[in-house]
């Protein structure tokens, strides 16, 4: 008897939601940059390195929380992460040491987020939906984490400046338990349930192959860049900007613009991952972001170019996922989803750790971004053409691997 997955609807509703406020909350750190260091009396490599942290805990913490979601369930996971997340926003926020602080902000919120963003909510996408469906399914998954940065940074602002940088904390850790009746919504039947999926390879056989797989290596090393990139801008440009006179209220606006096209950008490379080749979209997206990051550094700073850098890093921000998720379910099927995509985040976390802390470093030493800056132009063109070569057609096992 063939029983019918999670509804369409039902999946993409209650993973949007997770991954608009898991992600949304995630996005708003680097508004926390200035008044956390200025209270604690810190440099801005302490603030760097905890966020280093966070991100690289991320990254290997996904692989794992991936191989539990695909043998037990998403919503185990889920639940999990959301608690741990509400924990680490509260020693955030009491946090006087800066290695204190660097276990919560970092290890433990790193943590959580591997339990209540993409890789997780990918591997129920795919476990449900149709593989003619799969890229455009998971594009809107990441446009709603876009969303929640276009609709919680601007939240987030408004918190630090009414109530304190603490309280606006406390209150994100309150909201974070939202996301456990949500994960209710992604418990899978019994008998679709993770453990019940067919699977021809053990984990490690899985992951042996993708690993001497050279297109996995490839969108792995895209990856890193990505990571690299993003978190160096989403966590610093506050204080870039401020450093150059320009308002507060600019760099709310600023990572709330980036959140808001990248709502459009996500969603087209979804739905253009089902109608032309992927790694095609990844180089034009990586291309793309050298290209706007070099115009930027070019012209005025004012408002009005951090607004229009924003919007054209909006729509190339968080484009990579799905072309890149999609990809690896295209090459190794669904059986193992949630783990390689954690694995293959773990190569984006590696180049958010470097992007972040170098972005802390360089300035301490120099005074000055502008290295870390000329980084992430010359990496995007290394991406760019790195994703070209990658194969996307399934890959031939010559016979069944016993489980």
């Amino acid at each position: 008897m063939q029983h019918k997955p999670l509804s369409l609807y039902q999946v993409l509703i209650c993973g949007a939601a997770i991954v608009t406020l898991s992600m949304g909350i995630r996005h708003g750190f680097g508004l926390w940059l200035l008044p956390v260091t200025q209270t604690q009396g810190w440099g801005r490599q302490e603030f760097g390195f905890a966020m280093a942290i966070q991100n690289l805990s991320w990254g290997f913490v996904g692989i794992f929380a991936g191989m539990v979601a695909d043998r037990f369930g998403a919503f185990r996971v889920i639940t999990a992460g959301a608690v741990i997340y509400g924990v680490g926003l509260l020693g955030m926020a009491w946090a006087t040491d800066p290695w204190v602080f660097a276990l919560f902000t970092g290890v433990i919120i790193g943590t959580a987020q591997a339990g209540t963003t993409y890789a997780v909510i990918y591997g129920v996408i795919g476990r449900n939906v149709p593989p003619e469906k799969r890229s455009w399914a998971m594009g809107v998954a990441a446009a709603a984490g876009s969303f929640g940065q276009f609709l919680m940074v601007p939240i987030e602002g408004l918190l630090i400046s009414e109530m304190g940088w603490q309280t606006a904390l406390v209150i994100l850790s309150a909201a974070t338990l939202l996301i456990v009746p949500l994960a209710w919504g992604l418990r899978e039947p019994a008998f679709n349930a993770p453990g019940q999926v067919k699977r021809d390879q053990t984990i490690f056989q899985a992951l042996k192959e993708a690993l001497k797989y050279p297109s996995f290596q490839l969108l792995m090393a895209g990856y890193f860049v990505c990571g690299f990139q993003v978190v160096f801008i989403g966590v610093h440009m506050p204080s870039y900007l401020k450093d150059h006179g320009l308002p507060a209220h600019v760099a709310s606006y600023a990572l709330a613009l980036i959140g808001l096209f990248n709502v459009f950008g996500t969603y087209i490379a979804g739905t253009l991952g089902q109608k032309m080749a992927k790694k095609k979209i990844l180089a034009f997206i990586y291309a793309g972001r050298s290209v706007a990051i070099i115009f930027f550094l070019l012209a005025p700073l004012t408002p009005t170019s951090v607004y229009i850098f924003s919007s054209v890093m909006g729509l190339l921000w968080l484009s990579t996922v799905p072309p890149t998720n999609a990809a690896v379910a295209q090459i190794f099927g669904i059986s193992h989803l949630s783990m390689l995509s954690g694995f293959i985040f773990f190569g984006h976390q590696i180049g958010s750790f470097m992007g972040v802390w170098l972005g802390g470093y360089l300035y301490d030493k120099t005074g000055s971004y502008d290295v870390v800056w000329y980084l992430a132009i010359a990496l995007g063109i290394f991406a760019a053409l790195v994703n070209l070569p990658v194969r996307e057609s399934p890959i031939q096992r010559p016979s069944p691997q016993p489980a």
